[in-house]
């Protein structure tokens, strides 16, 4: 499974990681037992309801949860366990604690908010927003980041009504963008940056961001333009697609003489917008 955004919801007083993947949100098993146990009890308590659920004859839940690496409270990033709601559900069957059925409503909630993001995509991204805002992002980022997210949103869904198989083809295919903006692998990019398994596109920078999504409008341009379909064609229409934003980025570093490509990850970001704000913070004010 392929990481995309990531965030957080709330339970109570207790912040539940979740991350969204093909459309969908998977929330961390993990997270949700510490509602049941003390947070230094959470994994023991998972591992022996695991075992539980398989001897009630759930046979299929290792193949219903899956693994990412998402945000621990040391700030690193860790490989954890996540589960769909409709699996969580299942879960939740299986809890005796008195605490379950406040959990089997929040998930039922959950996926009542999920239908109104369907129903007004607009809500979706202010949610998302909040997120990122919650991670310590600064809003001038965060607008081109749901920028970006739109963009991605309108060609996947292009791919999509034009034959191109999700997963494995829709994964080469953002490669072949990618490699022909910036010139190199999303692999290498995220070498770059220091960065293994995490979400690239949570650590770009402003113009890595500008670009991406210049690649990605115009793939889905020239897919529309040639009328293209199945992997093959939509696969020349990602190369031009890339070739032109590659193009556009090496005409703005020779004018500019800035390099678009950049070490910077978030971590990096988040801390030069807090000193933004501290020097802002320390500037008098006009009388």
């Amino acid at each position: 499974m392929a990481q995309e955004e990531t965030g957080t919801t709330l339970f109570e007083d207790k912040r539940i990681r979740r991350i969204l993947h093909d459309d969908e949100w998977w929330y961390s098993v993990v997270d949700i037992m510490a509602v049941f146990a003390s947070p230094d009890r959470a994994r023991k308590y998972w591992s022996d309801l695991k075992k539980r659920l398989e001897e009630e004859g759930f046979t299929q839940l290792s193949d219903q949860i899956g693994q990412f690496k998402l945000k621990a409270a040391d700030g690193k990033n860790r490989s954890t366990d996540v589960a769909r709601r409709e699996t969580l559900l299942r879960i939740m069957q299986s809890v005796s604690s008195p605490k379950a059925e406040p959990v089997r409503q929040w998930l039922a909630k959950t996926g009542d908010e999920r239908i109104e993001e369907l129903e007004n995509p607009e809500l979706a991204m202010e949610r998302m927003r909040e997120d990122y805002r919650a991670m310590g992002y600064p809003d001038d980022w965060i607008v081109k980041r749901l920028q970006s997210i739109n963009i991605r949103k309108t060609l996947t869904e292009e791919w999509d009504k034009r034959g191109v198989e999700k997963g494995l083809e829709f994964s080469i295919l953002t490669a072949e963008i990618a490699q022909n903006t910036f010139g190199l692998k999303p692999s290498d990019h995220k070498a770059h940056k220091g960065l293994k398994r995490e979400n690239l596109r949570d650590h770009m920078t402003d113009l890595e961001l500008i670009f991406t999504m210049l690649g990605e409008a115009g793939t889905r341009s020239q897919a529309i333009d040639k009328d293209a379909f199945g992997f093959h064609e939509n696969r020349e229409a990602a190369i031009e697609g890339g070739t032109a934003a590659g193009k556009a980025r090496e005409a703005f570093e020779l004018e500019s003489g800035q390099k678009v490509i950049s070490a910077e990850n978030r971590k990096d970001q988040i801390r030069a917008a807090k000193a933004q704000k501290r020097l802002q913070a320390k500037k008098p004010t006009d009388r």
